[in-house]
């Protein structure tokens, strides 16, 4: 069975391509086993000198499972199965990280997210994975 990684940041694009990605499931002669994934940015400065490391924990997870809830909804439309998992770290090296780590087969992403201005033409995070990633990916738009 294929296992594959779509990474999920909660932006519009990245739905749009979830939407798309859901369409193209006839392609495959059985569904892949699906991994979301949602990477939050690590909090800066020193707050853990004020907020308890689980604290910080619950934070990144709430905010994550935010992120996750319109594509978990679409999903779960259109009865399509998925683990979900949220991470804290680079987004780029996360994804690479954790695909490489779950074994997965393909990495499935948007172009675009909420990337910054430097990624005008291919989101930032999807320009790095393209050249980190031993794994193969699967650009949606």
């Amino acid at each position: 069975m294929l296992k594959m990684l779509l990474p999920v940041d909660g932006s519009t694009a990245c739905n749009k391509a979830i939407v798309h990605f859901i369409q193209l499931l006839s392609w495959y002669k059985e569904v892949p086993q699906i991994h979301l994934l949602n990477v939050q940015f690590p909090l800066r400065g020193d707050v853990s000198m004020f907020i308890s490391q689980e604290s910080i924990r619950e934070y990144h997870q709430e905010e994550g499972l935010k992120d996750l809830k319109e594509t978990r909804d679409l999903l779960d439309q259109a009865g399509v199965a998925y683990q979900y998992h949220v991470t804290v770290g680079d987004a780029a090296k996360m994804i690479v990280q954790f695909a490489t780590e779950k074994q997965c087969d393909q990495i499935v992403i948007g172009p675009r997210g909420l990337g910054s201005v430097q990624g005008v033409l291919l989101g930032s995070v999807a320009s790095k994975l393209i050249h980190l990633s031993p794994i193969p990916v699967l650009l949606i738009k």
